[in-house]
């Protein structure tokens, strides 16, 4: 046993590894999970595991016996029954819920149970939806439902808790109070608000952004009106229902609703034990269910019904009545194999584990430094005995830093963790008021990111200088010290700088194994000539191109580069990223017959597409694509059935028409950033080329097939072509990484300006053999250890923009050919 787990036993031993239960963690990890060997598993939050011996269990549950469809008299409908009433009481012993105050609705997830809430709910003019900051968006949809009904809405922090000098229970609540949001105000008058309305208070019992756990007291501290407002405005009269979204919290610590009789509940099975996916559950108050009311009726709701007279008699049954169609039966029937797990192990002693490995990374993250004193991590979270929020859930939440203070990219960590086998999340977890609290993001902020195309779960996660998201690290029951080992490494090795930043160029590249200024280094490449080795053209975005001595140039780049695309029948633009397959098609085109001809291992004969036929009317479209609006035709369903199955899906290719639109792409302002630049662009995703240096790709080379000195173990000989980034360009000659610091360049007597590094992706790490996709770690785990920029991301290559005063589509007049010479500006 290393000694830092010598000493994490020696603080959290008590706590860590169930001491005294039917297993130990080790035991567990061993018997129950060794599809998780090398691979840290760190998202419980998003969906936890599920366990090997449970999934036995499962599987001969349902071959030993037979569960009909429960709507019926039949043997098997009565075992089905039967085994639904089971989980039901399952469900509300987990929460400590009576069976005479509360009742168990199955739905289809616990987004579908706050929408039930939310459609079924009392709302009137005179209701309010008040919900705390830190929600969920399934919980912020409810507030359209409210709106929609002429009720106010508005957001609140939980700020101080002030406590009965004798008692030591909560007297009352400081809270803030964000801006109330209506959709008729003229209805919504408050003076002659009589108190008979319902309202709605929403809050998590625990914060899937942050881990930070609301006190339950909360739901008597509702409904008995003791939140006060910092701006002194009166409390709302009216009856309040409290709701708690316990999805996340409830797999360490479920609400006692013995204790915190909250009126509605809403859990996810998956996050408590990882199966079945696709079902959560409403635990709802008799009373509250009562003030349910619904429109629509479904098989299972009715006790009966005439067709063509209206006529419908609900049955009284709060499950049934809210339970549309058959319920998914056979999942349920899998839920006591989950709960047997968890009361195996016990909740208290889940908790204790997971909050032991949780308060050591936070300690470990919180006093990690770089040389300069500077601190690395920024954790998100509250823990203050003040407010309500005082104690944390095996969540962490943070961003990293550089030495200077500017961020790292948050994408670009889960890039790198993946690479390293440890799977987490990075970006805002569906929960954007958390997110802009935590993030320091103003209304501003987020109306900037908005507009310049940030979206959930896309790779700009700078914007700035602002981060836009976080990277969480959550836990669960399997979870072990050697997980949380391996993440501390991970961050150890690619961000904590072992050196302070240069103001050299290359300096900003240099990595914490592997410096580009070692000894000697000027020396072992000596200046030669530059010239053009290779021109290489990809009519459709993603897929395999050509290389041709000489070739066209237009104002977009190379001529009919990217040019085509292919979008899925949902309208989403498909890439390698997605659709490894796409490397696979390889493409030609012929200018002289006017022809692109494309192949496929996949199908028989080869495709042809004329360049000057005349478009389909009825097949022009707008696209967007990176922010931009895109004029674009489609082809013949023969064309499109073609694609689908070369690769393997449903899709369509479509083609750029020439136009008169310019987007945006980056132009370097030093190494790794950009400003922004007009540019007239087909449909790559950043800029008209990407040139690649043989000598940087024979660097790579060298540093993959190079002796790890730390670990004195070589490498596997490895040799990565040029080829492998998908370059337009490639140059010999010079020194390695001598791109980087070019401004200008001529080729021939062609004007190209340089926009910056080429930010690597996963995509690199693609192999072709035997026409098969295989993914590897190489070259991008290589490029991390050396190539990495302030941001985090990963550059190799530099993006080029031709510098071009003919008018858009005139072509034929200025061609790149192989052999030129090449004279670069470093300004």
């Amino acid at each position: 046993m290393d000694v830092a787990k010598e000493e994490f036993l020696r603080e959290f031993g008590r706590d860590y590894g169930y001491p005294g239960g039917p297993k130990t963690i080790d035991e567990i990890r061993a018997t129950e999970f060794k599809r998780l060997s090398g691979m840290a598993y760190l998202d419980h939050a998003g969906a936890t595991l599920y366990s090997e011996l449970q999934m036995e269990a499962i599987f001969k549950d349902l071959t030993a016996n037979v569960y009909g469809n429960p709507h019926s008299q039949s043997d098997s409908s009565f075992a089905t029954s039967e085994i639904v009433r089971s989980a039901r009481q399952q469900v509300l012993d987990y929460l400590k819920a009576s069976p005479k105050d509360y009742k168990c609705i199955f739905t289809s997830g616990a987004t579908a149970a706050l929408k039930l809430v939310g459609e079924a709910f009392p709302w009137s003019h005179q209701s309010s939806f008040v919900y705390t900051m830190e929600n969920h968006n399934s919980v912020l949809g409810i507030r359209e439902y409210a709106l929609e009904q002429g009720a106010q809405a508005y957001a609140v922090d939980i700020e101080e808790a002030e406590h009965d000098a004798f008692t030591g229970n909560v007297a009352s609540v400081q809270a803030t109070k964000h801006q109330i949001l209506t959709r008729n105000e003229a209805k919504f008058l408050d003076k002659d608000h009589t108190g008979s309305a319902y309202n709605l208070f929403a809050f998590p019992s625990e914060c899937n952004f942050s881990g930070s756990k609301f006190c339950l007291e909360l739901v008597k501290i509702v409904k008995e009106d003791l939140i006060r407002y910092s701006d002194g405005s009166p409390s709302l009269k009216g009856r309040w229902k409290v709701l708690i979204d316990a999805a996340k919290g409830c797999a360490t610590e479920p609400p006692d609703l013995s204790k915190y009789p909250a009126d509605f509940v809403v859990i996810s099975f998956y996050k408590l034990f990882g199966y079945p996916t696709g079902l959560g559950a409403l635990i709802v108050h008799t009373d509250a269910a009562k003030l349910l009311k619904r429109t629509y009726f479904s098989g299972g709701t009715v006790a009966a019904s005439i067709a063509d007279i209206n006529y419908v008699k609900r049955r009284e049954g709060i499950e049934e009545l809210f339970e549309d169609g058959t319920i998914p039966f056979l999942s349920i029937a899998s839920l006591c194999h989950g709960f047997k797990v968890l009361n195996s192990l016990t909740i208290p002693a889940i908790s204790r584990h997971t909050s032991s490995l949780a308060t050591y990374l936070r300690n470990i993250l919180v006093a990690l430094r770089h040389p300069n004193g500077t601190s690395i991590c920024t954790i998100y979270g509250s823990r203050s005995s003040k407010t309500l929020c005082n104690e944390m859930g095996p969540v962490v939440s943070f961003n990293l830093k550089q030495p200077d203070g500017s961020w790292v990219g948050h994408r670009e960590v889960e890039k790198l963790a993946s690479l390293s086998g440890i799977q987490l999340r990075t970006g805002c977890f569906c929960n954007p008021g958390a997110c802009a609290k935590y993030l320091g993001l103003t209304h501003s902020d987020l109306a900037t990111n908005i507009e310049a195309g940030h979206v959930c779960w896309d790779d700009c996660d700078i914007i700035n200088g602002k981060p836009t998201g976080a990277v969480r690290v959550s836990l669960g029951y399997m979870s072990t010290y050697e997980d949380i080992k391996k993440f501390i490494d991970f961050v150890a090795t690619f961000f904590v700088s072992t050196q302070t930043y240069a103001k050299d160029v290359r300096s900003q590249f240099c990595g914490r194994s592997i410096h580009c200024a070692d000894t000697g280094f000027e020396n072992r490449y000596s200046a030669s000539q530059l010239d053009l080795k290779s021109i290489t053209v990809y009519p459709i975005k993603s897929c395999a191109g050509f290389s041709m001595d000489r070739w066209p140039l237009s104002s977009r780049g190379l001529l009919h580069d990217r040019e085509w695309l292919l979008q899925s029948l949902t309208g989403e633009t498909l890439t390698q990223k997605k659709v490894p397959e796409m490397s696979l098609v390889r493409t030609y085109i012929d200018l002289s017959q006017g022809i692109l001809f494309i192949e496929s291992p996949r199908c028989k004969e080869r495709l042809q597409i004329t360049l000057n036929s005349s478009p389909c009317n009825d097949k022009r479209e707008q696209i967007s694509l990176h922010g931009q609006i895109y004029q674009v035709q489609g082809y013949d369903k023969e064309v499109d059935t073609w694609f689908s199955a070369a690769i393997g899906r449903p899709c369509t290719l479509l083609r750029h028409m020439s136009s008169n639109h310019c987007v945006s792409s980056c132009e370097r302002d030093g190494v790794g950033t950009c400003r922004e630049s007009r540019n007239l662009l087909n449909f790559p995703n950043e800029a008209q080329f990407l040139l690649i240096s043989e000598e940087s790709v024979s660097d790579l080379n060298s540093r993959l097939n190079s002796t790890d000195a730390q670990k004195d173990v070589r490498k596997t000989l490895l040799q990565i072509n040029p080829m492998r980034f998908r370059p337009n360009l490639v140059i010999s000659g010079g020194r390695p990484y001598a791109e980087d610091e070019w401004r200008n360049i001529k080729i021939g007597n062609k004007c190209f300006r340089s926009l910056g590094g080429c930010n690597r992706c996963q995509m690199i790490n693609f192999v072709i053999d035997a026409e098969q996709i295989q993914k590897t770690n190489e070259p991008l785990a290589t490029l991390a250890s050396y190539r990495r920029v302030k941001q985090g991301k990963i550059m190799f290559g530099v993006l080029l923009r031709y510098e071009c005063a003919a008018e858009e589509g005139k072509t034929g007049d200025v061609w790149l050919q192989v052999g030129e010479s090449i004279i670069p500006d470093c300004e």
